[in-house]
C-alpha cells in the first residue's frame, strides 16, 4: 500500500510540475493574432486548455495548426480556430512536448507516433518552444529514455532497414499496436521501428546516416530546431533552457 500511495503522490507531482511549464511558456510566448502549432501529447494539453483560456478572455484571434488527429481534438474541444498548413505555411510559435532534451535543446519525439507531422510544422515556425517534467531532462539522449529513436518507415522496406540500423549500431524493434494485432499504423499509413543506440553524444550525425537510408520516412531526432524549453521540477517550479 505504501508503494502505491508514493506513486500516486509522485503522479500528482509530475502532473503539476507538467501543468506550470505548460502555462508559463503559454504566458510567455503566445501573443495576439499568431499562427499556433499545436503539438502532441500529455503536457500540450495542459498547454491547450491555457491558449484557449486566453484567447477568450483577451480575444487574441488565434489561428491553430494541428501536429495529430490528438491535437486537431484538441483545438476543437477547446473551441480554438483550426486552420491549416496549407492557408498558413508560415508560422509563429509551435509548442509541443518531447521524449527526451539534452543539453543542447536537441530532442527524440515520436514516442505518441507523431513524430513526421510535428516535424514538418516544427519546421515551418519560427519558434519552437518544448514543454516536459524533469523526467524528460537530461545531459545526452538515451540517457533517460530507453525505448529507443522512433522512425517512421514505408511498411515495404522495415525489414531492410532495420538491418541497416543494426549495420549503424542500434537495436531495431517494430513497434506493435497495444489494442489490436499486428504492427502501429502512423495518420500517415507507415509503420514506426524504434531504434536503440545507447547514449548518443552525437545525434546530429546519427540522425544524417539514418536519413540516407532508403524507405525511413523521417526520425525522432529534432536537431538545433528548439528555442527554448520549460522544464517543470518535482517541486512544482519551472526551469526554462
Amino acid at each position: 500500500m505504501k508503494e502505491k500511495r508514493g506513486r500516486k503522490k509522485n503522479g500528482k507531482k509530475n502532473a503539476a510540475g507538467k501543468k506550470n511549464a505548460a502555462e508559463k511558456a503559454v504566458e510567455d510566448n503566445v501573443k495576439k493574432g499568431m499562427i499556433l502549432g499545436i503539438g502532441s501529447g500529455s503536457t500540450v494539453v495542459y498547454a491547450v486548455k491555457k491558449i484557449a483560456t486566453l484567447n477568450k478572455k483577451n480575444n487574441l484571434n488565434l489561428k491553430c495548426i494541428p501536429t495529430s488527429f490528438q491535437s486537431y481534438q484538441l483545438i476543437v474541444e477547446n473551441g480554438l480556430e483550426l486552420v491549416s498548413l496549407d492557408q498558413y505555411p508560415n508560422i509563429d510559435l509551435d509548442i509541443d512536448g518531447a521524449d527526451e532534451i539534452d543539453k543542447h535543446l536537441n530532442l527524440i519525439k515520436g514516442g505518441g507516433g507523431c513524430l513526421v507531422q510535428e516535424k514538418i510544422v516544427a519546421s515551418n515556425a519560427k519558434t519552437l518552444i518544448i514543454i516536459a517534467d524533469f523526467r524528460k531532462d537530461s545531459q545526452f539522449l538515451g540517457e533517460k529514455w530507453k525505448e529507443g529513436v522512433p522512425i517512421e518507415v514505408i511498411p515495404m522496406a522495415y525489414v531492410p532497414i532495420m538491418n541497416k540500423i543494426q549495420e549503424l549500431g542500434g537495436n531495431p524493434n517494430l513497434r506493435m499496436a497495444q489494442a489490436k494485432a499486428g504492427p502501429l499504423v502512423t495518420d500517415n499509413g507507415n509503420f514506426i521501428i524504434d531504434a536503440d543506440f545507447g547514449i548518443i553524444k552525437n545525434p546530429k550525425k546519427l540522425n544524417e546516416k539514418l536519413k540516407f537510408i532508403p524507405g525511413i520516412v523521417d526520425t525522432g531526432l529534432f536537431i538545433e530546431m528548439t528555442s527554448k524549453a520549460y522544464i517543470g521540477q518535482e517541486d512544482g517550479s519551472v526551469v526554462s533552457k
